[in-house]
């Protein structure tokens, strides 16, 4: 399958964001390889080669899946603001 231009957008933003994951999270190592194999997928679409769709599709959810669990690690500013 050859994936469209939301695929691919949505590819970049992924990998864009896995970058941003702070070195102090414990899943900046994860996020780290994911976003490898990110790019290598990127290039091989560059290169015209056909992807396969549940690679695709598992590379995607495991991205969602690494951002929002880091998300959980940062600490809500309001209650730390409460324990003062």
């Amino acid at each position: 399958m050859k994936p469209g231009k939301y695929q691919i957008e949505l590819l970049q933003l992924l990998a864009a964001r896995l970058e941003r994951l702070s070195a102090d999270s414990t899943w900046s190592h994860r996020a780290s390889g994911l976003r490898g194999n990110l790019l290598k997928l990127m290039d091989e679409i560059a290169l015209g080669a056909l992807v396969d769709e549940t690679r695709l599709a598992a590379l995607i959810e495991q991205g969602f899946t690494i951002l929002r669990d880091a998300a959980m690690e940062i600490p809500d500013l309001e209650m730390l603001k409460k324990k003062r």
